[in-house]
């Protein structure tokens, strides 16, 4: 039965990503003054990518290794992340510096491509993309730690409810505002979209993609963005430990349709940072939540 709850987990950020996806450009939109486009059409673009021919210019197997690479990735953690108040089976399995592995795997992969496919704009990109991850990454690993300092254990499971099962105390709190302002980093939105930059980079690390390569990067991206905001539900809402799973799981997808309201609020109505900026910034919350993990070590 518990393998089934870790498929379900898959199915649910394969199928739901898009969605998210789509209300996030229907919401910038109609704050743009736009009509948009449908909900769904992130699952057209898919399907659509998918039918197109693969176009490799480079002849190099790791640009064509890398979306497979990157979509494999976030789909082990997609099975290994909490999503309404069960764990799947394979997340006694593995531990945080597992879940942290592959997310960092799906963001090298995405280097690899960007490099493989000798293209400047994906180069530049792609240099931005290994200085989001240098800066905003540590922010994750130290919402896991945090969570596995109160919860005295590794497991991603309980990783991601100790900051509030254990007390939502000081240092709870002071990660929960480091973690809501590091949320438009970790979907890639304005004003923190910089690595794809399409006024600038044309897609940036992505440019030279398209058929099913592109597909499996754009999946990646979506889905990739849920865990982000399915976390922050996680380890900061009280409302979906306890309940029966459907409850969870309703409430869980709730919460991620709510982060990413205000993630389309904010990226619509902010222009893009320069990348100076944006690493200035970025120090900031690092040093923010080093001090959160050391209050939580302190008992705080």
């Amino acid at each position: 039965m518990r393998f089934l709850y870790s498929f379900l987990n898959w199915l649910i950020f394969l199928f739901c990503a898009p969605f998210f996806e789509g209300v996030m450009r229907r919401i910038t939109a109609r704050v743009q003054s736009r009509k948009g486009p449908p909900l769904l059409q992130p699952y057209y673009d898919i399907l659509k990518l998918l039918g197109k021919e693969s176009m490799n210019s480079t002849g190099h197997r790791i640009f064509n290794a890398a979306p497979m690479i990157a979509f494999a990735s976030i789909s082990a953690v997609a099975v290994l992340a909490p999503l309404g108040s069960r764990p799947g089976a394979l997340a006694s399995h593995a531990d945080i510096i597992t879940l942290i592995y592959l997310l960092t795997l799906g963001g090298v992969s995405v280097l690899l491509g960007a490099l493989a496919s000798r293209n400047t704009f994906a180069v530049i990109g792609a240099s931005r993309e290994m200085v989001t991850m240098i800066m905003v990454e540590p922010v994750l690993a130290m919402t896991l730690i945090l969570g596995a300092v109160k919860a005295k254990s590794l497991m991603p499971v309980g990783a991601a409810f100790g900051a509030k099962t254990a007390g939502f105390g000081i240092s709870s709190a002071l990660m929960l505002v480091v973690y809501l302002l590091a949320l438009q980093a970790f979907a890639g939105r304005q004003p923190f979209d910089i690595p794809e930059a399409e006024v600038e980079l044309l897609e940036g690390p992505y440019i030279e993609y398209s058929g099913p390569g592109y597909a499996l990067f754009r999946c990646y991206i979506m889905m990739k963005r849920m865990f982000y905001a399915g976390l922050f539900i996680a380890a900061f809402v009280p409302v979906i430990r306890g309940l029966p799973y459907v409850l969870g799981l309703m409430a869980h997808l709730a919460g991620i349709l709510v982060v990413f309201v205000i993630i389309s609020l904010v990226g619509a109505t902010n222009p893009r940072l320069r990348i100076d900026q944006a690493v200035k910034y970025y120090a900031v919350l690092i040093l923010a939540a080093l001090c959160a993990v050391g209050l939580a070590a302190k008992g705080f």
